[in-house]
């Protein structure tokens, strides 16, 4: 496969980002890779775009790599697109993904850039990696890059592609012709693999599209899965807010709620929501299942589980709630493994996502939190902290998972900094030692390369 790189750091080689993909290079040789430098060459390529037209167009997989830059790309980067639009270049049917890194402030709505960009150009997006500066050079970050790539030629190889890329649906959409009613209770046991389907359809309502996603997705997974109505079971009442479950772990409410989320959905492998859009929103009763659940919000109970969804109603309308899935399973902890809409082509959709999902669950894939995720978990662990003597429950949690990790006391590298510090603004010194800060900083990756090279390190 010919993959492009296109480097939108201004550091040039000397990109963090960069180093990932070296790194990536490493583990993956079989594939060709070109680096286009679109960040510090990006004024000769105002002048001349022929090689980077041509590299474009011999490209399998475009790969964005770049730092991010006060919400979005860098400029450099942001005007590279522009040319590739002006000179009217053709990547229709492309794969296209990304790799950030930066310290999770908004990454988010820098990826979407990128995404909404490759849905103008109409590339098949995948979902990108957004990963902290020094996370490759952890066992654990070069593990992450090297899952999240597999994970990327898995889904080119089965011509799959990201469930929130934007494209312009036909008037009127595309509805799902209903099937055949969902019926409750388990399928055939096969594979290890175990799923709770989580919904709200009326069972009064025949042939619903709802309906008919549900037995799809049944009939398509290959493992044990349960489906669970929340219209069957017998709430007693919306969350109080009295925090008894934060104090001691159980709910003031006495009709079962906490061992039916025990027993049947946070012992599943993998969660599945499916629900009609309604006033915005996934409706009342997932909304009063939300709440009920109310520890869960603060100790991530089920974090490591992928969730997916299968969606009836117009989601393109609705930025709003594709925006609290995809933070709702961030901060959970839970790769968010798919979503299928019948405004598509939901047969296809619901078999697509249903590969994904056991291809997730079979080899225990997950990513780097995103904004959502860090920023999310970082406030509940300051409210939780600071709230220790009255929410026992939840400290625990936290305290035993390792989420305190204030205050900063790497002494080390804080005083590196002001090391640092004074060379960067000592002028002479500089001068006398051919000092340059980003040389500096690829000390580290550089020697982690090596060791890679040599085998020492994979």
């Amino acid at each position: 496969m010919k993959i492009l790189v296109l480097n939108g750091s201004p550091a040039g080689k000397n990109s963090i980002t960069l180093q990932t993909v070296e790194y990536l290079k490493i583990c993956f040789p079989d594939h060709s890779y070109e680096v286009l430098h679109a960040g510090n060459q990006i004024r000769s390529m105002e002048k001349d775009f022929s090689d980077a037209r041509e590299k474009l167009e011999a490209a399998d997989l475009i790969l964005f790599c770049y730092p991010v830059y006060t919400f979005l790309v860098p400029s450099q980067l942001h005007r590279f697109i522009e040319l590739i639009k002006e000179q009217q270049v053709d990547l229709s049917g492309k794969y296209a993904t990304q790799i950030t890194t930066s310290k999770h402030f908004y990454d988010i709505t820098a990826h979407r850039f990128i995404e909404e960009n490759c849905a103008d150009l109409n590339l098949r997006y995948l979902k990108g990696l957004s990963a902290d500066m020094d996370d490759i050079l952890t066992k654990k970050g070069r593990r992450e890059a090297k899952e999240f790539f597999r994970y990327i030629l898995w889904n080119i190889d089965n011509g799959f592609r990201e469930p929130f890329r934007r494209t312009v649906r036909p008037a009127g959409g595309v509805r799902f012709t209903p099937g055949m009613a969902a019926g409750a209770g388990r399928s055939k046991k096969m594979d290890g693999l175990k799923a709770a389907l989580v919904t709200d359809f009326d069972p009064g309502k025949e042939g619903t599209a709802l309906r008919a996603m549900i037995d799809r997705f049944m009939k398509r997974f290959p493992g044990e899965c349960e489906l669970i109505n929340l219209r069957e079971f017998p709430f007693q009442g919306g969350c109080l807010g009295c925090f008894q479950c934060a104090s001691d772990g159980t709910c003031v409410y006495k009709d079962g709620f906490d061992a039916y989320l025990r027993e049947h959905i946070n012992d599943a492998d993998a969660v599945v929501y499916a629900y009609t859009i309604r006033d915005h929103s996934m409706g009342y009763r997932f909304k009063l299942y939300d709440d009920r659940q109310f520890c869960n919000g603060h100790r991530t109970v089920t974090m490591g589980k992928p969730v997916c969804y299968l969606v009836d109603g117009d989601l393109e309308a609705e930025e709003n709630l594709r925006i609290l899935m995809e933070a709702r399973a961030e901060v959970g902890g839970n790769y968010l493994a798919g979503v299928a809409s019948d405004q598509r082509d939901p047969n296809s959709e619901i078999d697509c996502l249903v590969k994904s999902l056991v291809y997730v669950m079979r080899h225990h894939y997950t990513q780097p939190k995103n904004f959502y995720g860090v920023g999310g978990l970082k406030i509940f662990r300051d409210l939780i902290y600071e709230m220790q003597g009255m929410m026992r429950e939840d400290h625990r949690f936290y305290r035993d998972h390792g989420f305190y990790d204030f205050p900063q006391k790497k002494k080390g590298r804080i005083a590196g900094m002001y090391l640092v510090g004074y060379l960067m603004s000592n002028e002479k010194l500089r001068r006398k030692m051919k000092f340059s800060m980003t040389d500096g900083m690829m000390l580290a990756y550089r020697k982690m390369l090596e060791k890679a090279r040599t085998g020492t390190s994979l």
